[in-house]
């Protein structure tokens, strides 16, 4: 009997030995999550479907670029002007937001590699006489706040003296245009040529800056950055990052 009851409680504790290690074999290969701020109001590059999902171009490109390093993804939307702050307070892990990776920025977060680059474009109403930036005097131009084209009208707004107006949104912004409490609106040129079709606007090329492309940003010293750039050059030469762009129609 005693040699019954010590054999039988010897196996169970195999089983619960080995039924430990199977779980905690299992357990180191669950992959970790990595969490991404974006401002999902920036067509094509980040917006809502009808049914509430998330799309775009960063949307598919951050989803490659976990699963080339063998992450999940988990992605929070948040107003634009509040993605630093984000990463500064540790709340995401990396920001894709068409966010251009500006010298100002650079002094509170870490940049990858650039994987798109648009230009600006001002936007207007069909019926609109504003064609160019001599007649932006004395007009009330609309901008993203905390977007590159805030600066950018800032330093233009010196020369050719218009009113500015800060919103919180792109698509407020869109709003704010078509029901004239804006005379023009200056916005990445992807998005404002999505809008343009869409709404039946109009509008006309920044001729005076080159902004720098856009790109993925980090909290300062993350290790996240240079293993994010070296799958972004790898899809830039391998084509996956000229697929999406023809996926978006931002190849043209």
């Amino acid at each position: 009997m005693f040699k019954k009851v010590g054999f039988a409680g010897l196996s169970m504790i195999l089983l619960m030995v080995l039924a430990a290690c199977g779980t905690s074999e299992g357990a180191s290969e669950e992959q970790e999550t990595l969490v991404m701020g974006t401002s999902a109001d920036f067509p094509p590059f980040e917006s809502f479907t009808p049914e509430g999902e998330f799309e775009g171009f960063d949307i598919d490109l951050a989803h490659k670029i976990a699963d080339e390093l063998g992450y999940e993804l988990e992605i929070k939307d948040m107003k634009f002007d509040g993605l630093i702050g984000a990463l500064q307070s540790d709340r995401v892990d990396f920001v894709m937001a068409g966010m251009s990776a500006t010298d100002q920025r650079k002094q509170n977060v870490d940049f990858s590699t650039e994987y798109h680059h648009s230009g600006e474009m001002f936007i207007t109403n069909k019926n609109s006489e504003i064609h160019s930036l001599e007649d932006l005097e004395g007009k009330t131009v609309g901008v993203q706040l905390g977007t590159i084209q805030q600066e950018g009208a800032e330093k233009l707004q010196e020369e050719y003296n218009f009113e500015l107006k800060t919103i919180n949104q792109a698509s407020t912004l869109i709003q704010e245009l078509k029901t004239g409490r804006i005379d023009v609106g200056y916005m990445d040129k992807s998005v404002a040529e999505g809008y343009i079709e869409e709404q039946g606007l109009t509008g006309f090329d920044d001729p005076t800056t080159v902004a720098p492309g856009m790109a993925v940003a980090f909290p300062k010293d993350s290790e996240l950055q240079a293993d994010v750039s070296e799958v972004i050059e790898q899809f830039l030469e391998d084509g996956t990052i000229a697929e999406l762009e023809e996926k978006w129609e931002l190849d043209e």
